[in-house]
């Protein structure tokens, strides 16, 4: 009897495992479509004969799509089913996939991108809510979110390789055509491994609150993207944004009022996570715009290019595993809260190491450094906050946690662009007179100490308040 148990235990074991395997390749692929079409698009308009704002659309269809629909989605998956809302998204993105390598026209790439960013944004979130439950305990739960997170940075580093060496060595069209395979094998294996999970108690879809929370999120992405293309005052950019803060009053005032709200208040307002994704918030801000202006400086000042360009992210991604590898253990040895608090100012650090470079550094001695040191802290914070930020999650809301924490990096992502590129560049036109490489490596150093500011915010955030909110029992001390 006891070697049947420990066969059934080892048993179930492995397929956790397995399940981990297929999730995060899964992710690897999401995330690499985040960023592949960047270094593909002059091909792409060459083939199709896209304009300006053609191209544009292809980057901005599939964020408008990914960060518009994350919400609905994530609870979606928490009364119909995580895993059923998981292989829907994974079957949309494939053919979605499929559309865009096999493209003929301007609007069918740009259609495709949109549908690509609607199946992300149900991959996603119930991806995430599946393996915060099939790994329940804080140590484990820790360690998969590392290897998670490790697996989908891979992927962020590796999309601009891929995307120069398809798009140099065949064809622009593989960087889509190469989903397919791990999209059937996700589609074929994952009903193998997780059982089905969803609400234990049934509910019905807030409408109404579904309608406001996707307007407002799919509002003030647009914004966002749109003031990251012209100015904030632009009125395409300010109009969205004013429309954005209006449906969220009316979605808060909804679902205050809302028998089975799709965003319960009391979920927002438990401070761990609000803490938790408050900080992500300010971390995703400084990240995504520090991964921007990097490969902008790398071009324009360093002359790489696209392939050499991505090339030398390769240390950044190698960092980030390392920091990764590291996350649970800092966690299960300093607590919550310290690592936290540790992690956000190694990278803050790593910004301003990266922000002293000059216009004659080279890469080695002016761009490495701080590389290496940003990717060690980010690769220690990103697992920490992902258990921070679903700390508490249950059966009943496991996919609108994640959907939540995966909405506040988007947003970050969004704002942090806009805003830390816009002061860049103002910067930099504010120089020219020095000359080009002296005014663009200004406006890029300057960026990047704003950004270590908003990291050492988060920090501070952390230490004030995490330590004062009370994790349910079986999460790491604070």
């Amino acid at each position: 009897m006891t070697s049947v148990a420990t066969t059934a235990g080892a048993d179930a074991v492995g397929r956790r495992g397995a399940a981990l395997v297929v999730l995060c390749f899964v992710q690897f692929m999401l995330v690499l479509d985040d960023n592949v079409v960047s270094v593909a698009l002059p091909s792409m308009r060459d083939d199709l004969g896209l304009g300006a704002a053609g191209l544009a659309w292809v980057v901005n269809a599939y964020f408008l799509a990914f960060g518009g629909l994350l919400l609905l989605f994530g609870r979606m998956a928490d009364l119909l089913g995580r895993r059923r809302v998981f292989l829907t998204g994974v079957a949309l993105f494939g053919a979605a996939s499929l559309v865009c390598g096999l493209a003929q026209e301007p609007w069918q790439l740009v259609a495709g991108r949109f549908v690509q960013g609607a199946g992300s944004a149900m991959a996603s979130p119930a991806a995430l809510a599946l393996i915060a439950l099939l790994f329940p305990g804080s140590a484990e739960r820790a360690r998969a979110f590392g290897i998670w997170g490790g697996i989908a940075a891979l992927g962020g580093t590796m999309g601009l390789v891929i995307s120069g060496a398809l798009t140099g060595l065949a064809s622009w069209r593989w960087i889509f055509l190469i989903n397919l395979p791990v999209a059937l094998a996700a589609v074929v294996l994952l009903p193998r491994l997780v059982p089905e999970s969803r609400a234990g108690r049934a509910a019905r879809l807030d409408v109404p609150g579904a309608v406001l929370g996707t307007g407002a999120l799919v509002a003030l992405v647009y914004g966002l993207l749109r003031a990251g293309e012209s100015s904030w005052g632009d009125a395409t950019a300010a109009g969205p944004l004013v429309l954005a803060v209006v449906l969220a009053v009316a979605f808060v005032a909804v679902e205050a009022r809302a028998a089975e709200p799709l965003v319960p208040l009391s979920f927002l307002s438990f401070r761990f996570r609000a803490v938790a994704n408050g900080a992500t918030l300010l971390f995703s801000a400084a990240m995504y715009a520090m991964a921007f202006l990097l490969m902008v400086h790398l071009q324009t000042v360093l002359g790489y290019r696209p392939l050499a360009a991505g090339l030398a992210y390769l240390p950044y991604g190698a960092g980030i595993l390392a920091g990764m590898w590291l996350s649970s253990r800092a966690v299960a040895r300093l607590g919550m809260r310290p690592a936290l608090v540790m992690s956000f100012l190694i990278t803050a650090a790593g910004l301003l190491l990266l922000s002293g470079v000059a216009p004659d550094d080279g890469y080695a001695s002016g761009v490495l450094p701080g590389m290496l040191v940003t990717s060690i802290g980010c690769g220690l914070s990103l697992p920490a906050l992902t258990v921070a930020a679903l700390t508490g999650t249950t059966e009943e809301n496991a996919g609108l946690g994640s959907a939540v924490l995966s909405s506040v990096q988007q947003i970050g992502g969004a704002v942090g662009v806009a805003v830390l590129v816009a002061l860049a560049t103002r910067r930099r036109d504010g120089l020219t007179v020095e000359g080009s490489q002296y005014a663009a490596t200004e406006g890029f150093s300057f960026a990047l100490v704003v950004a270590a500011v908003l990291v050492a915010l988060g920090a501070a955030v952390i230490a004030a308040l995490l330590g004062r909110a009370r994790p349910p029992e079986g999460t790491p001390d604070v």
